[in-house]
C-alpha cells in the first residue's frame, strides 16, 4: 500500500475513533494503519498538583482512585510511579479535574 494511502486511511482510522464510532480495530490493525497511542509520564510534581487541583487529601483521592494512601503518597514523593491504567486516570483527571466527582456521595 502507498504511503499517501496508508497515512489517509490510519488519519480516518483515528478519526473514528475520536469520534466513538463503534468500530473493531486490532492491534496488528492499529500497526499497519500507522495509529499511535501516545505514552503517559507524569513527574511526581504533576501528580501533587493533579491531588490539589481537585481539592483532596492524600487519603481521599486515594479512595478516589481505588488505591492505598501509601501509593499516592510514594508518587508524589517520587518513590514509585503509578501504572498502567492508573496512570491513564491520572491523566483524565488532569484534563477533566472533577470527573470523578460521581464517586463522592453526601
Amino acid at each position: 500500500m502507498r504511503n499517501s494511502m496508508k497515512e489517509a486511511i490510519g488519519s480516518t482510522v483515528q478519526d473514528m475513533l475520536n469520534s466513538e464510532l463503534k468500530s473493531s480495530f486490532s492491534k496488528r490493525d492499529c500497526n499497519e494503519l500507522g495509529i499511535e497511542f501516545s505514552e503517559i509520564s507524569m513527574t511526581a510534581e504533576e501528580i501533587k498538583a493533579i491531588r490539589k487541583k481537585s481539592k483532596l487529601s492524600q487519603a481521599v483521592f486515594a479512595e478516589l482512585l481505588n488505591v492505598s494512601p501509601s501509593s499516592v503518597r510514594q508518587w508524589e514523593q517520587g518513590k514509585r510511579t503509578p501504572t498502567g491504567s492508573t496512570k491513564v486516570l491520572l491523566d483524565l483527571i488532569k484534563k477533566h479535574p472533577h470527573i470523578l466527582d460521581y464517586r463522592i456521595h453526601a
